[in-house]
């Protein structure tokens, strides 16, 4: 019945989205200038005076249905180096811009800037962003999935920019290098829109009206950008990226002291202007911040996203296939083992477009052994395409391969490969938005029921969401190279994992309504239903919760919820993860209560908290949630998150009680130089963390790191190990 009902939407989710009426694409014309563009913030060259601008912004926060209060004007332009985006941010609201911080990559929500998003493809899927605040603080990123889950701010790359100030405005001139985008020569139509974000009027707005349900960056509300020539092409493009680092580490439980230095490259090749081939030997990543700790009570591992700048350009194409717990390939599982780092010899990756239809990508990278873990050498490969379909719906196919290596020789029975196929479908006006997959792994010790498959569909107005989603996992789907936590279940009993099969089931519908002459924007329920079955069809979970939310146009959010849960332990175990009497095995049914609260984020002080209590298996637990966030415009950022989860168990039970504590201190002495240090205080892990970084960017995508880190008991305090790291890393365009 419930197949049946999977069908029927699909369906339904083709046969109204082919019928999604669109509105008309604006156009804007891009003319090369003979003019020499002086990037001063100044709007005085002939070329800006002449040309026409993109303006009548049309607001999308608080409302979109009306011009924007805040006026913006827009002009464009291009030389041979360069595409030169230059506007005019009216402001006639007094009082200070609201300014998080001189930090590089700021949240554009929260500060008062400028954007402007690019898709030289005209794919509707894939772009580019730049943004500045009216300090001159830059930010860019890729678009991904169509823009509608965002910006990936770890995409850096090479732009310039500058901010001049007027009595009733602030005016700004980017100069994008051509090096710095991947596009098709051939191709003179782009997509693009602009958006301002006028937070003392607490108004976002665009050139091109997005309905307020979607992101900003969404690339399904673009404006057609049309060239008067071919887009210029340089030939010379590559960089060379050299690093070197030394490393001092002391191990206090073992008592030894070492200093390690290292050296290594990254290149990155332009092979055409749409397609990008990286290369990098010996690479460390010792500058990267470290995970942010939690307290986990699941009974599976948690995702920690990627940080590494090696893997983040056309991250995408290698890690948007399945869902967010069935991942075939993830990153991570690369170059890390339990947290701790691997060697990695080298890597090569190519990725990028090679034609309107077809993007690619082709990763391989191979570790050393670590004769200390037992880790054996390691290759991995991934191969995907994409194949653009008419509109923005895409099939895209993927290949993983794990090969274990004994010195030179591959170990023939030690391997991994998953290969896959995967169906993204949205509409043009994004109302609708799905996906279907089947992944199928490959390994030398399993040969049935090694397959998964799922389906996402979702209808969103304004007003209403839709969304159905299932999932099949066979308990021989292997994807080392992967995330999927769900199939491994842990006995504590023989210290083994179980592996199952599951289904689950996973529907949702909110609504909202939108007050008129209110403090409120919008507020409404949501019901949300997820469901677990066994591979016989029996249910070993669910979970149903009914919450309202109110959303205030201060930027201020209110939720209230209440859960049902109705779970199955699989094992006796150790609900508290605390060394306590095994709960048994079976049936739990037990309610939840919570509500969450965000105050206005535009305040220098403003803060989150999260109350939750109710019954956890056969007992009772209580978590509150604080998050403190102060600014001192615009140089420093001073938080502290503090969770507490107080578990009452019944007799012959240890009661339990877990803190996770993490004061941070964000210090931005200039747009180039930045401190960040955090403490991390868990009693879950018995673990105090301390790190610290001081960043130096001392010339474009150059940088210098000094890194500092502790880590101590938490019942005593007493010492583990600390470690201090020095790295310096060269950007070379040649």
């Amino acid at each position: 019945m419930r197949i049946k009902f999977y069908y029927i939407l699909v369906f339904l989710f083709l046969h109204f989205g082919s019928y999604a009426q669109v509105k008309e694409t604006p156009t804007l014309k891009i003319f090369k200038t003979k003019e020499k563009i002086k990037l001063d913030g100044m709007l005085d060259e002939q070329t800006w005076i002449k040309t026409t601008k993109a303006n009548n912004f049309v607001q999308q926060f608080p409302f979109d249905t009306s011009l924007a209060a805040s006026k913006t004007e827009v002009m464009i332009t291009y030389d041979d180096d360069f595409i030169y985006i230059a506007a005019k941010c009216f402001d006639e609201t007094p009082g200070d811009y609201v300014i998080q911080s001189l930090k590089r990559d700021f949240d554009y929500m929260k500060n008062d800037a400028f954007g402007v998003y690019i898709d030289p493809f005209n794919d509707l899927t894939n772009g580019f962003c730049f943004s500045v605040n009216p300090l001159n603080v830059q930010r860019e990123g890729s678009i991904q999935y169509g823009g509608g889950m965002g910006i990936n701010n770890s995409w850096d790359n090479t732009w310039y920019s500058e901010v001049a100030k007027e009595k009733d405005a602030w005016t700004l001139e980017m100069a994008i290098p051509f090096k710095t985008l991947r596009f098709n020569e051939k191709n003179k139509t782009w997509r693009i829109n602009f958006s301002r974000n006028d937070l003392k009027r607490n108004e976002s707005s665009s050139w091109v009206s997005i309905p307020r349900n979607f992101s900003i960056s969404s690339l399904a509300f673009t404006a057609e950008m049309h060239w008067d020539d071919n887009p210029p092409v340089n030939s010379n493009n590559v960089s060379v990226i050299p690093y070197g680092i030394t490393t001092l580490n002391s191990d206090y439980v073992n008592d030894t002291t070492f200093i390690k230095p290292n050296i290594g490259i990254d290149a990155k090749i332009a092979v055409t202007s749409s397609l990008n081939l990286d290369i990098t030997v010996n690479p460390d990543f010792a500058q990267v911040e470290v995970d942010r700790q939690v307290t986990n009570l699941s009974r599976f591992s948690l995702f920690f996203p990627e940080r590494r700048n090696f893997f983040i350009e056309n991250s995408d194409l290698f890690e948007r296939f399945g869902f967010r717990q069935i991942r075939p390939f993830f990153s991570r599982q690369i170059g890390l083992n339990s947290g701790s780092s691997v060697p990695i010899i080298g890597g090569l990756r190519l990725s990028g477009k090679i034609n309107q239809k077809w993007r690619i990508g082709l990763m391989n990278m191979h570790t050393r052994s670590v004769e200390a873990k037992e880790l054996d050498a390691q290759n991995y490969t991934v191969a995907a395409a994409i194949y653009q379909l008419k509109g923005r719906s895409n099939i895209a196919a993927i290949l993983v391969n794990r090969q274990g290596f004994e010195k030179y020789d591959w170990k023939s029975l030690d391997y991994n490969r998953v290969a896959g196929l995967d169906w993204n479908i949205a509409t043009m006006n994004n109302s609708f938005s799905g996906k279907v997959f089947y992944h199928h792994s490959f390994s030398s010790n399993s040969n049935d029921d090694n397959f998964t498959h799922a389906s996402w569909l979702m209808y969103e107005t304004p007003k209403l969401t839709l969304m159905w989603n299932h999932e099949y996992v066979g308990k021989n789907y292997l994807a080392e190279v992967g995330f999927v936590p769900r199939v491994e279940n842990y006995n504590p009993i023989t210290n083994m994992i179980l592996r199952k099969s599951y289904w689950r089931w996973e529907p949702m519908i909110t609504y909202k309504f939108y007050p008129d002459n209110s403090i409120v924007n919008n507020h409404g329920p949501r019901l949300y239903i997820s469901e677990f079955w066994d591979g016989q069809y029996k249910m070993t979970e669910r979970m149903a919760t009914l919450s309202y939310v109110v959303s205030f146009n201060n930027t201020a959010k209110l939720s209230v919820a209440a859960d049902y849960n109705d779970i199955k332990l699989f094992f006796d175990q150790d609900i508290t993860f605390s060394n306590n009497t095994l709960t048994e095995e079976g049936f739990y049914e037990f309610y939840n209560f919570h509500a969450d609260f965000q105050t206005d984020q535009r305040k220098k002080f403003n803060f989150y908290a999260i109350v939750n209590y109710g019954g956890y298996f056969n007992g009772q637990k209580f978590t509150s949630t604080l998050d403190l966030n102060f600014r001192k415009q615009p140089w420093g950022i001073f938080a502290l998150s503090f969770q507490s989860n107080f578990i009452q168990m019944p007799n012959n039970f240890n009661d339990v009680v877990f803190h996770l504590i993490g004061p941070k201190v964000e210090l931005s002495f200039t747009k180039s130089l930045f401190f960040t240090t955090f403490i991390q205080y868990n009693t879950q892990i018995e673990n105090v963390n301390i790190n610290s970084r001081l960043q130096w960017r001392f010339k474009p995508m150059s940088d210098l790191y000094i890194v500092y880190t502790e880590n101590y008991t938490s019942y005593n305090i007493g010492i583990k190990n600390r470690a201090l790291a020095v790295k310096l890393v060269w950007w070379i365009n040649l």
